[in-house]
């Protein structure tokens, strides 16, 4: 007898078995109600796109102030508000949250000014940095060439988005992001890998993608350990307009 015999009999003894196993079976065998999934209400449309926080969620600017807020030094974010905006002050520097942040679905709506000048990556340039380590490329894409891995949606320097996703100079884009934290040996490598889906306006640009490291300007990602961490917006030097954000809300998971 060859081995085609013995994996096709192991085969059909698998599948009578699977038979006998379901004989006999009620429909409520393979049900169960505890424990109870929790109840979430979820936002309202906004005009422009986006959607207003779940009820669950941690409000981290909702239009009227930036208390949720630090600079990185931790004094006072000073960064413009104003008509529910808030807006990027390049003179005073990066912002961050106050709290601290490892599972996490992460909203937030941004909006490159009308009248924006420049190209490339002097154009509108921002950035969401996931536990203050790791940066969601902020950037006017919509006609603007540039490399790709620091293009609008890229996990900056590392992974191009799937899609150029953006609107138009003027009006806002809606980042939706869903993001796992590492986790780390005692030797400080990584065990897992940070993971992040990203869908800008409803499209997903970043579909559980694996982010190697830091997020480096120059040089390639290292290997940094780190615990719970803030969102961190940049303040980028470019000379371009700044960019404005609103609806900016968090829920752990």
């Amino acid at each position: 007898m060859n081995n085609k015999f013995f994996i096709t009999t192991a085969f059909c003894l698998t599948a009578l078995q699977y038979t006998f196993a379901q004989e006999g079976m009620r429909p409520e065998m393979s049900e169960f109600y505890e424990p109870v999934t929790p109840v979430v209400t979820p936002g309202k449309d906004l005009p422009g796109g986006g959607f207003t926080a779940p009820s669950d969620a941690i409000i981290l600017f909702d239009g009227k102030d930036l208390s949720a807020w630090e600079n990185t030094q931790g004094g006072a974010a000073e960064w413009k508000v104003k008509d529910g905006v808030l807006t990027v002050d390049k003179s005073k520097g990066d912002i961050r949250t106050k709290e601290k942040f490892e599972n996490f679905q992460l909203h937030i709506e941004w909006r490159i000014p009308e009248d924006i000048q420049g190209d490339g990556q002097g154009r509108g340039n921002s950035g969401v940095y996931l536990q203050g380590m790791y940066e969601l490329q902020v950037l006017d894409s919509y006609k603007n060439a540039t490399y790709v891995n620091g293009q609008a949606g890229s996990i900056y320097k590392q992974t191009a988005p799937l899609v150029n996703a953006m609107r138009k100079p003027g009006e806002w884009n809606v980042y939706d992001i869903i993001y796992t934290a590492p986790v780390f040996k005692e030797d400080g490598t990584y065990r897992t890998r940070p993971q992040v889906t990203v869908m800008l306006n409803g499209v997903v640009l970043q579909n559980n993608t694996t982010i190697l490291g830091t997020t480096e300007y120059i040089g390639f990602p290292r290997v940094v350990k780190h615990g719970a961490g803030p969102i961190l917006l940049q303040s980028h030097g470019d000379p371009s307009a700044p960019i404005s954000f609103r609806n900016i809300w968090i829920r752990r998971m």
